[in-house]
């Protein structure tokens, strides 16, 4: 059997002179002992994350600035690890890594090869939790093997001076869509059809901006294909233009024409 001072205790109250005294609940929580864990409590820090862009070409830098604040007094976390990470083949692979400084924020800069989700981590440290920030998905344009591009170009070049002959597709003689039909269908094995409207819907659609050597280009009135040619680079092409003409290689003209990829 319990002692009433022991009885007293756990009812909040103490005995004094022999008379009951009551100990408000603040009192007793005030002297309650400090845990462990109250004392190695962490804080979890807020972060402010940005892309300098979410669509690169091949080989291009992402640049991703995260802040780190402090949400119990707004300050800047100035310690701690923080990891540029990648999604790839089901998980997230560490691409890049700097320390936190006086600023509370760092930059981390990568050249993704594929498309694909990227993030910053912040490894955490004695006073903060560790934090993972929101994904972003950044696409990266494909890149044509100079391999690819220089064998289209190869063989485009092999037909200069063939004469323009209109519903010819080589190999001596050629109409615009037949000579492009001819080439890519010896490089890179794809049958387009013969007819320059058609042919703007094969491959992989690209941006003017981006076309490199080999890419087919497409011109158009309105929206309808009337010539096609063959990218030769620095704004010229290869084609065979028209009747008493020849398989050149010359500068492009005029906007607008579509770029299609078939390497």
């Amino acid at each position: 059997m319990r002692g009433a001072g022991t009885v007293a205790l756990s009812l909040g109250i103490c005995l004094c002179a022999g008379q009951l005294v009551g100990v408000s609940p603040a009192s007793a929580a005030a002297a309650a002992p400090i845990t462990a864990a109250a004392v190695s409590a962490k804080v979890k820090p807020v972060v402010t994350t940005k892309f300098s862009t979410r669509k690169v070409k091949y080989g291009a830098k992402v640049k991703v600035t995260a802040k780190y604040i402090n949400p119990t007094n707004g300050k800047v976390v100035t310690s701690g690890t923080v990891r540029l990470q990648a999604y790839r083949k089901g998980k997230w692979v560490n691409q890049a890594t700097k320390n936190l400084g006086k600023s509370g924020s760092v930059a981390l800069t990568m050249a993704p090869k594929v498309s694909g989700y990227l993030r910053a981590v912040y490894a955490g440290s004695a006073k903060f939790t560790s934090l993972a920030g929101g994904k972003t998905y950044v696409s990266v344009t494909p890149k044509v093997s100079a391999a690819s591009g220089n064998k289209i170009i190869n063989e485009a070049r092999k037909h200069v001076g063939s004469l323009y002959k209109f519903g010819a597709a080589g190999p001596s003689r050629f109409d615009c869509s037949g000579y492009t039909m001819y080439v890519y269908r010896k490089t890179t094995g794809k049958k387009l059809p013969h007819k320059a409207n058609s042919q703007q819907k094969y491959g992989k659609a690209v941006a003017k901006g981006s076309k490199q050597i080999g890419d087919l280009v497409v011109f158009r009135n309105g929206s309808y294909g009337y010539h096609a040619g063959i990218y030769a680079g620095s704004g010229y092409m290869y084609d065979s233009p028209h009747t008493g003409a020849r398989v050149s290689k010359r500068k492009m003209i005029g906007s607008n024409y579509v770029v299609r990829r078939l390497a």
